[in-house]
């Protein structure tokens, strides 16, 4: 067990009263926040949206300013405190609806999941009350908000990009001023793009599930490991909930989630990797004048289009400048784009549907596989891998999306005639087509953003033949192979094991790369310093034992060989091995540095906008980038103008290890802490653990944390 961070513990209990905030004669709930040694709030409660509520205002204690950021993109709104950076932004959430598809979805919502978006809403407003913190733009928080982040998150910043569609042809159907850069600040990736978009484009995230024939104790694990940025919107926030009606749950889940969205209860757990299904399309249409409307072509005849226009307001020096659009969408979606004189439609799977909240929470609260299926069979969100296992020693792997049903007669990967009926979706494929696997005989599965169809052992995975083609396109990748390596064969792992392993640091590339750099150096004729250069540098490659720890010289040098041509783009491995080498001597004096000399964990504001800093402090980290690498420790950094250090910006986030016993036994770790805050105790206090590789105790009885607990808040809820 770790030692908790700052010395002995003390318990300071405050009150808060809010009833006097929400509906008059509304009954008064208690909920009590126990902060343990490590800032991670646990939170309980009488009812399921009172402990949303807790779970909430937790966030906004810690991270409040992340939280309403991300609020103000969901809702459209973030040109009016980042000005023309985010005019892209906004102009693209409301050619997509967001907000007034997530206003309607509100309103038709059962009263259930309505209640704990009320619960979320009155959080925010509470803490801001209570503490007098000024949010820059949102003065009242709605529950509307947090359906609009829900589809926001997924949609805008996740699966649009997907479509193939670049900036400049969206800004060419605005027909006003708005350029490339402009789409900056949101979801699509500037012309230059930043360390973060990079990361997101080459990190990826690892699960596993481990059956009881594979474990010591027999009982099942759960391994859960996604690679989120450190910065920015989509970054982990770790807490517990537990109310008298049942929910109990250990997770995280990104700031502004009104609960937590992986982890396990007393009894299952799961976790999800990216995965790439086709769940959008784009489609061509010609627009034309029918009778003064316009129209677009639809087999033999023509459907209208519909038109509106919205008003985007954007900060500037002289104040807020109203700009004002007119948007437009068809049949097969809003239009979004022109190509080639022609517009382009995006139709994306289950966008307009909703019900993500409440497949959500019906998961939380599932108590066995059938269950927990039957949530998953909602099919209301719209991707992602889902790895599972429980406390009856099912583990349970499915290839997660609601995939529309197509004609295979045409080629999804472009964009399609939309005039064409037979470009129509004709529903979607129920869980029980999606590739699924359940018990393998293998003992395990495991899931790095990969092919479905190599999740566990040989002889026990599906066959992609029985599946379109649309359906799971991945391929297979480094960090897939090596937990097959991990996890293959036929010994038992302890709890313990099972930990070590999850912080590999194998470059399994390594193996394929290094002597193919043997054959193509004996191969040149290079004269003799060059040579004697590319010889050294060899000779150290191929003494080295292929592990990225921090004393490691061999990984510098690999790092900085494979990051000359993958994002440099020198496709010749002798002159990248020269580049990385001059570019080595230049900035350090020397080719051999060792790794953790190099890579390094800093943080800096919870926006990214903050630069790194090699005179601030920072920890030395073994581990690598997953892609290309094939290393279990997802440790993702590059090179930034400015520093001579790299500092990490996405990978490893939030980490759990779940073996379901009787009680559920767990460990967890979050890469710099639970508060955004530089003057507390947790805002680097986990990033110890994290370099050396180590687990805290995520403690799930109520006992325990009471045990373990530093501070504790005690709040009144009225809903």
């Amino acid at each position: 067990m770790s030692a908790p961070p700052n010395g002995p513990r003390r318990l300071v209990l405050a009150t808060l009263t809010l009833a006097a905030l929400a509906a008059p004669f509304a009954a008064a709930q208690t909920v009590t926040i126990h902060r343990d040694a490590w800032g991670v709030p646990h939170v309980y409660g009488p009812t399921d949206e009172s402990v949303v509520f807790g779970y909430v205002y937790a966030q906004a204690e810690d991270n409040f300013w992340q939280v309403e950021d991300t609020l103000i993109q969901a809702i459209g709104r973030y040109a009016e405190i980042n000005g023309e950076a985010a005019l892209g932004a906004d102009y693209l959430n409301r050619a997509l609806r967001v907000v007034e598809l997530s206003k309607a979805e509100w309103e038709r919502m059962d009263e259930r999941p309505r209640a704990l978006t009320r619960a979320a809403a009155a959080a925010l407003n509470a803490y801001v009350e209570r503490t007098g913190t000024e949010p820059r733009l949102i003065e009242h928080f709605e529950p509307w908000h947090f359906v609009a982040y829900a589809r926001f998150a997924t949609y805008q910043l996740f699966i649009f990009n997907r479509a193939g569609i670049r900036a400049e042809e969206i800004a060419a159907r605005a027909r006003e001023t708005l350029t490339t850069a402009s789409f900056q600040a949101g979801s699509l990736a500037p012309v230059a793009v930043s360390a973060v978009a990079d990361a997101q484009a080459h990190a990826g995230s690892n699960t596993w599930a481990i059956a009881p024939s594979r474990s010591r104790s027999g009982n099942a694990m759960l391994f859960i490991n996604p690679h989120q940025p450190y910065f920015g919107p989509g970054q982990w926030y770790e807490g517990h909930v537990t109310s008298d009606e049942g929910l109990h749950f250990s997770g995280a889940g990104f700031f502004g989630s009104p609960l937590p969205t992986i982890g396990h209860n007393g009894r299952l757990g799961w976790s999800h990797t990216v995965n790439d299904p086709d769940i959008i399309d784009v489609y061509r249409l010609e627009l034309d004048e029918v009778d003064g409307e316009v129209r677009y072509r639809h087999g033999d005849g023509h459907r209208p289009v519909t038109t509106w226009t919205d008003t985007v307001n954007v900060r500037t020096d002289a104040g807020l400048e109203a700009r004002t659009f007119e948007f437009q969408r068809s049949h097969h979606g809003p239009i979004v784009a022109e190509r080639d004189g022609r517009a382009l439609a995006v139709r994306m799977a289950r966008f307009e549907d909703g019900g993500q909240l409440e497949q959500r929470y019906a998961m939380l609260r599932s108590r066995n596989l059938d269950e927990f299926k039957a949530a998953l069979g909602r099919l209301a969100s719209p991707m992602f891998n889902t790895m599972y296992a429980d406390v009856d020693g099912n583990i349970f792997y499915a290839y997660y999306g609601a995939v529309p049903r197509r004609d295979p007669a045409y080629d999804w990967s472009k964009p399609v005639d939309g005039s064409d009926p037979g470009t129509d979706w004709q529903g979607y494929h129920p869980l029980s087509e999606l590739p699924t696997l359940t018990n393998p005989a293998a003992g395990y599965l495991q899931n790095c953003n990969a092919t479905p169809f190599l999740a566990t052992g040989a002889g026990g995975n599906l066959d992609a033949a029985a599946y379109p083609a649309y359906m799971a396109p991945e391929a297979d990748n480094n960090r897939s192979r090596m937990s097959r390596i991990l996890l293959g064969g036929d010994d038992r792992f302890s709890y313990r094991e099972l930990e070590r392993l999850t912080w590999d640091t194998r470059v399994l590339e390594a193996d394929t790369m290094i002597p193919e750099l043997r054959i193509e150096v004996a191969a040149r004729d290079l004269p003799g310093d060059r040579r004697e250069d590319a010889e050294a540098a060899l000779k150290l490659l191929e003494r080295w034992n292929r592990r990225a720890t921090v004393d490691s010289e061999a990984t510098t040098l690999y790092f900085f060989w494979r990051f000359a041509m993958r994002q440099l783009g020198i496709d010749d491995p002798v002159a990248a091995l020269e580049h990385a080498l001059g570019q080595m001597r230049e900035t350090y004096g020397t080719w051999r540095v060792a790794w953790g000399e190099v890579n390094r964990l800093q943080r800096r504001h919870t926006s990214g906008q903050q630069p790194f800093d090699d005179d601030a402090f920072s920890l030395p980290v073994a581990g690598g980038p997953g892609n290309p690498f094939g290393t279990i420790f997802n440790f993702y950094a590059r090179p930034q103008d400015g520093s001579t250090r790299i500092y990490g910006v996405a990978g490893h986030s939030y980490v759990g290890l779940v073996e379901f016993g009787e009680t559920p036994r767990a460990k967890s770790i979050l890469v710099f802490g639970a508060d955004a805050d530089p003057d507390s105790p947790h805002y680097f206090d986990q990033a110890r653990l994290f370099a050396d590789r180590r687990y805290k105790d995520a403690w799930f009885q109520r006992d325990d944390v009471e045990a373990n607990a530093t501070d504790t808040l005690t709040l009144e809820y009225a809903p």
